[in-house]
């Protein structure tokens, strides 16, 4: 069924880059919006990104505003977050979702589904 999987975490030294991928699958639909989440440990998960499918219209949380970069790769159904400029706070555990097309709504955390299981970004 759905299928949401995070990958191309890792290390990087600070003001570095790193680029994740979310593989999507399973939906059977156009998705209304995609997002990118983030949780560090002891903190709430807080909004990254997140991509209007339909118009590719963005939206960025003030502070990756600049540095971050939300794509999608329609042919092969991948959403992309290319991260420039890396600093030591951006260290978390990163998540992908998505909104179906039923909701409409691209702003509630509450709103967005199927979040994959993450993959670690750590900047030093």
């Amino acid at each position: 069924q759905v299928q949401l999987v995070e990958s191309g975490g890792g290390s990087a030294r600070t003001g570095g880059s790193l680029r994740l991928s979310c593989g999507v699958s399973g939906l059977g639909y156009r998705p209304y919006c995609m997002g990118w989440f983030r949780q560090a440990p002891g903190k709430g998960r807080e909004g990254v990104a997140a991509m209007l499918i339909g118009s590719g219209s963005t939206y960025y949380a003030d502070s990756i505003k600049g540095r971050f970069t939300i794509s999608q790769d329609k042919a092969k159904n991948i959403l992309y977050l290319q991260m420039n400029g890396l600093k030591p706070e951006d260290t978390a555990m990163y998540y992908c979702a998505h909104v179906p097309r039923w909701i409409n709504n691209c702003h509630l955390q509450t709103d967005f589904r199927n979040w994959g299981q993450g993959t670690q970004v750590t900047v030093s």
